[in-house]
């Protein structure tokens, strides 16, 4: 049983159900309060969400991992599980079942919305994974941006459906409200900063996974570039991160104080520069896989925020607070 859970890379699927969790109750279940709405997505709705959603990348991994036999044999080849551990045969099988059933339970949430929008996504995103794992992985930069979209549209998903769920409710009156402009604003916040942090962590790992990779003959950015210049784009990468945050933070989050200014600072500027650090010293796949497991660390912190935003929208419309207290 452990090597299925480390095939499926338990961790990271608790992170997505996570970061969902946290837009759907932690972001816009505040939103929806300041607009007189009580509640956001029920029970049901954000199991099937979640669930799809976790399914699917769990299907992602397996058969990533099918795939990159014969990398790992040479990157890895203490951590082996698919063709040593588990047989090729059952990581394709498990794959396939894991992947069904996460879309079948996302056709059902479009089903329940009505909403052709959440349904071509729940069919273009396997099909994604698939040619990410069989070529697009191998090649330069298309591997790394598939890859960050993915993760991306994790974020941003949870706020397509909602408001496919209100638009079904109150039809197009919806978007006369500020509501969709609030979502996609806050949830695609989250989501840009999801699309960067991976995108970064991806190439991360290419130089992680340099030696295999030159190997197999494919053509990432550390083997096309280099070294030296793959870490230039790695700081570039991280630059532009921190600029965003905090052009957002003086541009278009609107709230008073300097929470939110502190949370930046503290928060994601100072793992950022000691993330940059590592990547200067980096010089072993060890080294770079410190970098990487850092980049995940400041992901979590990122998506942290998200109580903050509560905290802040509760104070600034006077809401409850996970209906429990209100903030004064």
């Amino acid at each position: 049983m452990t090597q299925y859970l480390k095939l499926i890379r338990l961790q990271n699927l608790l992170f997505i159900a996570l970061i969902q969790f946290l837009m759907s109750e932690v972001v816009i279940v505040p939103i929806l309060q300041a607009f007189g709405f009580d509640t956001g997505f029920d029970a049901l709705k954000l199991c099937l969400l979640i669930s799809s959603t976790v399914l699917i990348a769990a299907g992602g991994y397996i058969l990533n991992d099918y795939f990159d036999i014969k990398i790992d044999i040479i990157n890895r080849p203490t951590k082996q599980i698919v063709g040593s551990k588990i047989p090729r045969r059952t990581a394709m099988l498990l794959h396939q079942v894991l992947t069904g059933v996460g879309v079948f339970s996302g056709l059902l949430l479009a089903f329940f919305a009505h909403s052709f929008t959440l349904a071509f996504i729940y069919i273009v995103v396997p099909g994604l994974l698939w040619f990410y794992s069989a070529s697009y992985k191998r090649q330069f930069i298309i591997g790394n941006l598939v890859i960050a979209f993915v993760a991306g549209l994790t974020v941003l998903i949870v706020g397509i459906a909602q408001l496919a769920f209100l638009q079904k409710e109150y039809g197009r009156l919806i978007f006369e409200t500020p509501i969709p402009r609030q979502f996609y604003g806050w949830i695609g916040g989250f989501a840009l900063f999801s699309f960067l942090c991976t995108w970064v962590r991806e190439i991360i790992k290419d130089l992680e996974d340099e030696k295999g990779d030159r190997e197999m003959e494919c053509r990432t950015m550390a083997i096309k570039w280099g070294t030296s210049k793959t870490k230039i784009v790695i700081y570039a990468l991280v630059t532009l991160t921190i600029s965003t945050l905090y052009i957002f933070d003086s541009f278009l989050i609107p709230f008073e104080g300097s929470l939110t200014t502190r949370y930046i600072f503290w928060g994601l500027t100072l793992p950022f520069g000691a993330l940059a650090y590592l990547i200067y010293a980096a010089k072993t796949p060890g080294d770079y896989h410190q970098a990487s497991t850092l980049t995940k660390f400041i992901m979590v912190i990122g998506v942290c925020y998200s109580f903050i935003f509560y905290y802040l929208q509760a104070k600034a419309f006077g809401i409850s607070l996970f209906n429990i207290f209100t903030v004064k």
